[in-house]
């Protein structure tokens, strides 16, 4: 669990040389030259979004945002890790020294409807979201998949002046490109080939409310600079269309992308990121609040069973320790399977690891199919050129085939004998001997216009 303390940082040597300034250090807090960063300096050799920092059991976790220079501690760089308070860090040509202060008590916030924690990172998330959600502006929620990045989202609009109005959920992960203008603006009859009807778009269906843009960061930049020009003008026209529609939304997005990250290597435009960003919330990864792990246990199970001890304390207590890649989904799930007996609640019973990507018999069985179905298609179902090409008998490239794609290609052929493949073979020679004897060019031979398959044939 992060202390409760707070930072503070003073520019020992560079451009902005005895700036100060004290910070919360629960929640982390970017430097940089931009202007939204929470300690933001002047130095050109300094990125736009250069570092974080956070309070952390050894002291102050540094976190190196993509930074062109680097952040250095003495001679070592700085990507992901710890220092001891009362530590200079070397950003371009820029000394900052990071030291604690003290940290004034806070009271605990009202709960959010959905928000279970006790972490005191999240309950500063949960302040965070109230002072917000009076606010009205553009809001950016950054975290892993599974933290509650929606949950937030959706606190936002219920908190806000605008709960009256619709919550709006788009996913721009899973839209295709061709169709993120129609999705976000809407569409005319008649626009493209499928556009049947009149189609209201995310923006306008969200009117009076707030729309998500969720996965923000997987837009291309064509759809980029569509959503920019929206924002910039406050208007929106439908593809196809002439009339433009007034936006009347409050705009919400999220990412599991550090889009500051991005911006440094100018894969997401820093224009659009400026429009999105009107305020920031992180949301740290369940490892790295394990104290929330057994309340959210009791919630889940009295959800699916109807009693907050269902699971015993030995397995909740292993839960405490794992790492979660997948976060609060992930434990979800176990939980689940857990209840349904899939899972030993024995201590010492291993968790099932994250599945790994291509693998198992059934990809296996699909990259060996992949394989040999080109193979059959490009011999053109003939057994002599199956062999010759295959360079197998037909039965074990067919037995490989097998399920869908064998029933795509018609029905399978029988095996060839060794006798008949033998035989095949030497009349394939045959073949491939005449054919070779009367293409074979001369000195004062003519043009060949015609070729059969027989010793008979004939030069003309």
């Amino acid at each position: 669990m992060a202390p409760a303390a707070r930072l503070s940082l003073t520019v020992a040597r560079g451009v902005d040389a005895g700036k100060h300034v004290e910070a919360d250090a629960r929640a982390p807090l970017s430097i940089g030259t931009a202007a939204d960063n929470g300690f933001v300096l002047s130095d050109p050799t300094v990125s736009r979004y250069h570092l974080e920092l956070e309070a952390s059991e050894a002291g102050v976790r540094v976190r190196d945002l993509g930074s062109s220079n680097g952040t250095y501690s003495g001679r070592s760089r700085l990507r992901d890790g710890d220092v001891p308070w009362d530590t200079a860090l070397l950003l371009g040509d820029t000394v900052l020294v990071v030291s604690r202060a003290a940290d004034a008590a806070a009271e605990a916030p009202r709960a959010l409807p959905g928000f279970v924690t006790v972490s005191p990172r999240m309950l500063e998330v949960v302040r965070q979201v109230r002072r917000l959600a009076a606010f009205g502006g553009s809001v950016l929620v950054l975290g892993e998949t599974g933290t509650g990045k929606e949950l937030v989202a959706r606190a936002l609009h219920d908190e806000g002046p605008r709960r009256a109005g619709p919550f709006v959920v788009v996913d721009c992960g899973a839209l295709p490109h061709a169709l993120v203008e129609s999705e976000l603006f809407g569409h005319e009859r008649g626009a493209f080939t499928g556009a049947v009807a009149r189609h209201a778009g995310a923006f306008e269906r969200a009117r009076g409310g707030t729309v998500f843009l969720d996965e923000i960061g997987e837009l291309s930049q064509t759809a980029q600079a569509s959503l920019l020009g929206a924002l910039e003008r406050r208007r929106v026209r439908r593809v196809g269309g002439e009339r433009e529609i007034e936006l009347d939304v409050r705009v919400v997005s999220a990412t599991h992308r550090d889009l500051r990250a991005e911006v440094n290597r100018a894969a997401f435009r820093a224009d659009l990121y400026y429009r999105l960003a009107g305020a920031l919330i992180s949301l740290p990864p369940l490892r790295e609040r394990p104290e929330d792990v057994p309340a959210l246990v009791a919630h889940f199970t009295l959800d699916l069973a109807g009693a907050a001890d269902a699971l015993p304390a030995e397995l909740v207590e292993r839960w405490r320790l794992q790492h979660w890649a997948g976060n609060v989904r992930e434990l979800r799930n176990a939980v689940e399977r857990a209840l349904a007996g899939e899972l030993d609640a024995h201590p010492g019973y291993p968790m099932p690891a994250m599945p790994a990507a291509g693998g198992g018999p059934r990809a296996r069985g699909r990259r060996r199919r992949r394989r040999a179905v080109p193979r059959r298609a490009r011999a053109r179902g003939r057994r002599v050129r199956a062999v010759l090409r295959g360079g197998a008998a037909r039965a074990r490239p067919r037995q490989r085939v097998g399920g869908r794609e064998a029933r795509e290609n018609g029905p399978p052929l029988p095996a060839l004998a060794p006798q008949a493949v033998r035989s095949s073979l030497r009349r394939a020679r045959a073949e491939v001997r005449v054919y070779c004897t009367y293409h074979r060019p001369g000195p004062s031979s003519g043009p060949v216009t015609q070729v059969t398959g027989s010793r008979s044939a004939q030069k003309r």
